[in-house]
């Protein structure tokens, strides 16, 4: 169960979720392909000529290899971004843990930020910023502007729905 799902509140309801987006994972994969290549051929070396040592050296690569991978996947998986029908709620960190949780009524602006790259991809910084608060910055995120969107969209809703309820009577 995701930390967005364990965190909501009765009444609550998750409407947009998003998190890091894959090109997160560039960067990382190619050193681990780097690493998983150079430890491979000691490997196929050790096994020909029996040598203990090129072995070892094998399974340090392969393992450095796997590390990096596994470690990249974890941290994509790490962050999450939801926008409910009530709030922001933003998580990241696997071990320690960073939480960004704010009220629709209280979001001043979203602000999103792309470079070429980002619009090409659909990637990009989302800047939250809460009333009288300063801006948190989340960088990488997949889906920025349908994220800006669907907070701004429950914020219209929440404030139209208001709006019908503090009508006084005549």
């Amino acid at each position: 169960m995701s930390y967005v799902e364990k965190n909501l509140i009765p009444g609550e309801r998750v409407l947009y979720q998003t998190g890091l987006h894959w090109v997160v994972l560039v960067v990382p994969f190619v050193l681990g392909t780097f690493f998983g290549l150079i430890g491979i051929f000691p490997l196929i070396g050790s096994l020909v000529g029996k040598d203990g040592a090129l072995a070892s050296v094998a399974i340090v690569f392969l393992v450095l290899a796997a590390a990096l991978f596994g470690l990249a996947i974890l941290s994509r998986n790490a962050v999450e971004m939801a926008v409910t029908n009530r709030r922001v709620l933003i998580k990241s960190g696997l071990l320690s843990r960073r939480t960004f949780e704010l009220l629709l009524a209280k979001v001043e602006s979203i602000g999103v930020e792309e470079g070429i790259l980002g619009r090409i991809l659909g990637y990009g910084t989302v800047v939250v910023r809460g009333t009288g608060g300063t801006p948190e910055p989340f960088k990488a995120i997949a889906h920025p502007l349908e994220f800006r969107r669907q907070v701004q969209q429950q914020i219209e809703q929440r404030e139209s729905g208001a709006q019908h309820i503090l009508v006084p009577a005549s």
